[in-house]
């Protein structure tokens, strides 16, 4: 008997905003990993539903652009199964406030930074290196700031 394990879905953005005439991207970090901003889809809730809470309960941040469509990429299943979908948003928003996790009573994050392409690509894991790649390939020539 072929026992699956239900996938557990996590969403989240890939956050960007123009500065210097180029893309920045919004990293987190939890422990020594470096991801987008993301988290459990919740009852009910449509996965864009969840990433728009997610992005806003991790980061503070609220005013987003949705401004190359509501496509996505998933991730292959990791860590017992997970998929995580990312969707491509543009902020104007420069200010992170890290949210506090209830459960822990501390941020989920320990720290977050504003990053060049490059500098994401040299954090981030394997993983997060394939959206990394799946968002540039989407973004048009940033305006100069």
């Amino acid at each position: 008997m072929n026992k699956r394990r239900p996938r557990t879905l996590s969403a989240g953005m890939v956050i960007v905003r123009p500065e210097a005439a180029e893309w920045r991207f919004l990293l987190l970090r939890a422990y020594q990993y470096w991801d987008f901003p993301k988290g459990r889809t919740e009852a009910g809730e449509t996965p864009l539903q969840a990433a728009w809470r997610e992005v806003a309960e991790e980061t503070g941040i609220t005013e987003l652009d949705l401004a190359w469509g509501e496509d996505y990429i998933e991730t292959g299943p990791y860590a017992r199964g997970k998929v995580a979908r990312y969707y491509l948003a543009r902020t104007e928003t420069r200010k992170v406030v890290l949210g506090i996790a209830p459960e822990l009573g501390t941020p989920e994050h320990h720290e977050w930074r504003w990053v060049d392409e490059t500098t994401a690509y040299h954090l981030t894991a394997p993983r997060v290196r394939q959206v990394l790649d799946w968002a540039t390939h989407r973004l048009p020539r940033c305006p100069a700031a």
